[in-house]
């Protein structure tokens, strides 16, 4: 009976022994979330996924206040807890997302009735095609007021103006 006595004791040692050095581990070694959490607010992110949920609060537990079927629409990363981000959409609705459902790919939407994407930064450039209001595409180069957009290899330059997403205008 003793027997079992010391090794049942010797069991709740070695799990809290090894729940120590987890521990000691986890806090001393940086963790990915802790990494993308020292990112300043705000900053800009989008989404990775075909379905994302925007819940209105930070946990699973939360209702979903929005589901978005749109990879690559940006947002805007408002706080940051744990492993959930506070986010606000294009049209302004804020809510928490968890952090693997977004990306650091600088994407926009296009906010204008339609936005011309010219051959070179340049009200002048000849635009070589037009993108409708909503339409999302990803950025690359943005300087001044203009910005490189890829709406699915279609490429050309965009005004900042004509665009929400990745810029601080």
């Amino acid at each position: 009976m003793s027997d079992r006595k010391n090794r049942s004791g010797m069991k709740r040692m070695m799990l809290a022994a090894g729940l120590a050095a987890a521990w000691g581990v986890a806090g001393s070694a940086p963790q990915p979330a802790t990494a993308a959490s020292a990112k300043p607010v705000p900053y800009w992110a989008s989404l990775t996924q075909d379905e994302a949920r925007m819940r209105v609060g930070p946990s699973l537990d939360y209702p979903s206040n929005w589901i978005y079927r749109r990879r690559d629409l940006p947002v805007k990363v408002l706080q940051v807890l744990g492993l959930w981000r506070k986010v606000q959409d294009p049209d302004g609705a804020q809510g928490w997302m968890h952090v693997r459902l977004l990306s650091d790919t600088k994407t926009a939407i296009v906010r204008a009735e339609a936005a011309p994407l010219r051959d070179s930064p340049s009200d002048t450039a000849r635009a070589v095609f037009r993108a409708q209001k909503g339409v999302v595409g990803r950025l690359s180069n943005c300087s001044g007021d203009w910005c490189a957009l890829d709406v699915k290899g279609q490429r050309g330059y965009v005004k900042v103006s004509d665009i929400w997403g990745a810029t601080d205008s």
